[in-house]
């Protein structure tokens, strides 16, 4: 069994107010969701309207699968338009 753990810090650099931010990281999750089979949570800098610090872990029997699906959340990170992918950490264990 492999689990997987990835650390996400992100910055919303439209958001003017925590409002703001709550709907762009609930679209966010929303769609990491319908996508990829992981857990997500919000971890850190709840009270800043720019910044959030995500976890998402994924288990899995094959090592292989769990680190290619994480290193393409990476890149949705990278990819998704409202966000800016400012630092990751991705954990195999």
């Amino acid at each position: 069994m492999t689990v997987g753990i990835l650390s996400v810090r992100i910055v919303i650099r439209d958001s003017h107010s925590l409002k703001d931010k709550r709907r762009v990281i609930s679209s966010l999750k929303d769609r990491i969701r319908q996508r990829f089979n992981v857990s997500l949570s919000e971890m850190g800098s709840r009270d800043h309207h720019q910044q959030c610090l995500m976890g998402i872990a994924m288990v899995g029997n094959d090592r292989k699968h769990v680190n290619s699906t994480l290193s393409i959340l990476v890149n949705f990170f990278k990819s998704f338009p409202k966000v800016e992918l400012v630092d990751y950490n991705l954990e195999l264990m």
